[in-house]
């Protein structure tokens, strides 16, 4: 049977690989050929055989974008409850205390899942990392989105225990955290068996601090004994960091190169809270050394943090000191374009430079960077050979127009507004910014009924037996009729 081709004719301007420079370059008015098995040809007039062809005149063609940390489960349904809020003796982080409340029905994960990977993919992102816990349609919608999928199974031993407002406690319970590692092992091995070519499967430690240091080793040694990656949250929260001190006097960094866990096959979630950042006590210069040295990758998730009024300093510094970063978009809104805008930002008034991180560079973080992270070399550009992972943009929508950088454009204006179509393995999974194998309306219309179950929930869950109302206070108040 043959492959299906497809040719994009003239298209004004392509985000193209150049191997002998190793990096992104613009290409203007050429063709690109693809198919399922990859991208057949970039450049001058296509002469092949083909079976569809796209005008390219008023396109821009991008590689797709590599998500390396998000999280289904529960997200999507938190939108509009804990924005304003924040435990103001853990530094202003509302994880602990507020979003730790927020769990989804079996159902809701669902829905959950299909609304993510829809605002996803709308925004340009054809490879992801979720990180969740292992729910019946979990494996299958994210076969059946189209989306090329590293799905995270996360397990620990202990869980968080606010007192009052003003102590993060932790619950210890090794049995139980052993059968939740061995079902993220089985369901490993499930993964391994999908036939679509495009499902993997990761190891996933949940947190640094709620996971003992021989679990931790344990699963890394897995990993690496299957060949897969791993991915932990470390250095995401100062409450995380103080924990730490307290039991090793080490930084996570520090910690993971003693245990032997650093390396090109880890991805660490966030990696905020080093020894070098403002809020940290030691004002030392090592962990940067440490991730740059061992080849261990950083998933940078700007959004999430800076609701609580915390970045990371500076993700420009962390590509000089030669860390491999790769963006996330962690939590809701799920805009991976949104997030690029957010990260360049927050970059730049951390580095207190617009020269701490230029487009281009920011750029090659949510490609390739993600690709390397993943220990991938044929996903996150546009080259012949590579996979047909491509996001089509219009650059006759307003938010593009006129056009100079057109890259800058949809970066730092249009965002996910422009994107047009997008596809995996050279199949379309959006065309005309509608999804193409998700009942992406469907799920939507879920998420009323579903945060209303997880408040409930929240509700009977607060160790303080407060109401919504107090939990989640309207951001006016209203009216007295």
């Amino acid at each position: 049977m043959n492959e299906r081709v497809t040719v994009i004719r003239d298209a004004a301007w392509l985000v193209t690989w150049d191997d002998a420079q190793s990096r992104h370059v613009y290409r203007q008015n050429a063709d690109l050929a693809f198919s399922s098995k990859g991208i057949l040809h970039i450049g001058e007039h296509y002469q092949g055989s083909f079976d569809d062809e796209i005008a390219g005149t008023g396109l821009m063609v991008l590689p797709g974008l590599v998500n390396v940390h998000c999280h289904s489960g529960d997200e999507p349904i938190a939108k509009g409850l804990f924005e304003d809020v924040g435990t103001a003796a853990l530094w202003g982080n509302a994880l602990y205390e507020y979003s730790a409340l927020i769990d989804a029905d079996d159902d809701a994960k669902a829905a959950c899942q299909v609304v993510m990977l829809g605002d996803l993919m709308k925004s340009g992102v054809t490879t992801l990392l979720d990180i969740a816990s292992p729910h019946s349609k979990w494996l299958s919608l994210a076969r059946d989105s189209g989306l090329r999928a590293y799905l995270a199974p996360g397990f620990r031993e202990a869980r968080w225990k606010m007192a009052g407002s003003h102590r993060l406690d932790y619950e210890w319970d090794h049995a139980l955290g052993r059968e939740r590692y061995a079902e993220a092992l089985a369901f490993l091995d499930q993964a391994a068996q999908d036939s679509s070519g495009r499902i993997n499967a990761v190891i996933t430690p949940s947190q640094i601090e709620t996971c003992s240091e021989e679990l931790l080793q344990e699963a890394v040694a897995e990993a690496r004994r299957r060949g897969i990656p791993i991915t932990i949250h470390a250095a995401q929260t100062m409450a995380e960091h103080e924990e730490l001190l307290r039991r090793t006097g080490e930084t996570a960094p520090a910690m993971l190169e003693r245990l032997g866990i650093l390396g090109p096959d880890l991805i660490l979630g966030h990696c905020i809270f080093i020894d070098r950042h403002s809020w940290t006590r030691q004002r030392i210069y090592g962990d940067l050394d440490r991730l740059a040295h061992s080849g261990t990758s950083v998933a940078h998730c700007p959004v999430t943090f800076a609701r609580s009024g915390m970045t990371l300093e500076s993700l420009g510094a962390y590509r000089r000191a030669g860390v491999n970063v790769g963006i996330g978009t962690d939590s809701y809104p799920f805009n991976m374009l949104e997030e690029l805008r957010e990260a360049m930002i927050c970059s730049r008034i951390a580095g207190r430079s617009v020269h701490d991180l230029d487009t281009g560079t920011l750029f090659e973080a949510a490609t390739v960077g993600g690709a390397r992270a993943l220990r991938r070399d044929d996903i996150g550009r546009l080259c012949q050979g590579a996979k047909a992972d491509l996001v089509l943009v219009d650059l006759n929508h307003p938010a593009m127009q006129p056009v100079h950088d057109p890259l800058r454009n949809l970066i730092h204006c249009a965002a996910e507004r422009a994107v047009r179509d997008v596809y995996v393995d050279g199949s379309p999974v959006v065309r005309s910014g509608r999804i193409s194998n998700l009942d992406y309306d469907g799920a939507v219309r879920e998420l009323q009924d579903a945060q209303k179950r997880a408040v409930r929930r929240a509700e009977a869950a607060d160790p303080q037996s407060r109401s919504i109302a107090k939990l989640a206070p309207y951001s006016l108040p209203l009216a007295q009729v």
